[in-house]
């Protein structure tokens, strides 16, 4: 079964994962979840992540990481959307909650956190934002 959106699944399995306080969740692997994975991973919203292949399908598992019993990810929202696609320049991205969340972009450099989007001078696609 396929999903319309797999970066919208995959935000939203974590979600469920950290609410329901698993120490691990198992998502199916592709380039896009696997560079969002490794920002949210630089910027220590998850403990870390590792790809292996499973009856020859690439899945990706991800560990959690929870402060004082709590998730670290408190909030985490899908911006742009199949159907309504949102770009923004560099100069135009929102403070995710006083500049305390991040926000990753798909830019022409890749997929970047808005800092390094804004060091970089480069505008993009939104994917979501983290906090």
């Amino acid at each position: 079964m396929s999903t319309q959106d797999p970066i919208s699944n995959m935000l939203t399995i974590i979600r469920n994962g950290q609410l329901a306080k698993k120490n691990s969740i198992i998502i199916f692997y592709s380039k896009i979840k696997y560079a969002i994975l490794n920002i949210i991973l630089k910027e220590g919203y998850i403990k870390n992540f590792y790809m292996f292949k499973e009856k020859k399908i690439n899945k990706i598992v991800v560990h959690l990481k929870y402060f004082l019993n709590n998730p670290v990810i408190t909030e985490i929202v899908r911006i742009s959307k199949p159907g309504l696609r949102i770009y923004k320049s560099y100069k135009e991205f929102p403070i995710i909650k006083s500049g305390l969340g991040v926000l990753i972009i798909s830019t022409s450099l890749g997929l970047l956190s808005d800092k390094m989007a804004r060091i970089n001078k480069v505008g993009g696609e939104l994917i979501c934002y983290i906090f």
